[in-house]
């Protein structure tokens, strides 16, 4: 489990059990309608849990999406792959899903990592090589940014 899922989840059991420690304290209706808060917010929060995942695979197919038209207007005769982060397995929790790896096939010992914000707003973050020497004067298609 990531450092930041357990944080998650003490964060959850925490608040959860305060608020069923305050239903204790109170008395009626009170203690009824804080005790159904606190329900609501557990399951509340075990559907955000599993359908998250989900939510970030729709997102990733969508900049991907805006990745592909941005990649066809700015290099229309070039052919590529992408590479997306696994972020369901164990040991790519630390990895950032949204940054898209591009791999083109008239460089292909290079992976450029693409970020879509928007189908208007792509940036090129960086690249990486598997070569031992790279030199990026002699990368094809690094993108410099402009101010």
């Amino acid at each position: 489990m990531h450092p930041v899922e357990l944080l998650e989840l003490v964060i959850v059991c925490g608040t959860l059990l305060v608020t069923l420690l305050i239903s204790f304290i109170l008395k009626g209706k009170w203690r009824k309608i804080i005790q159904g808060l606190a329900l609501l917010f557990l399951v509340s929060f075990v559907i955000f849990y599993f359908v998250r995942p989900y939510w970030i695979d729709m997102q990733i197919e969508k900049k991907v999406g805006y990745i592909q038209i941005y990649l066809e207007e700015r290099y229309p005769v070039e052919t590529w792959e992408y590479r997306t982060v696994p972020h369901r397995e164990d040991g790519y929790e630390s990895s950032n899903p949204y940054h898209i790896g591009v791999i083109f096939d008239t460089e292909p010992q290079v992976e450029y990592k693409y970020f879509a914000r928007n189908k208007g707003d792509v940036i090129q973050l960086g690249w990486s090589t598997s070569e031992l020497q790279s030199d990026s004067n002699n990368l094809m298609h690094l993108e410099v940014l402009e101010d």
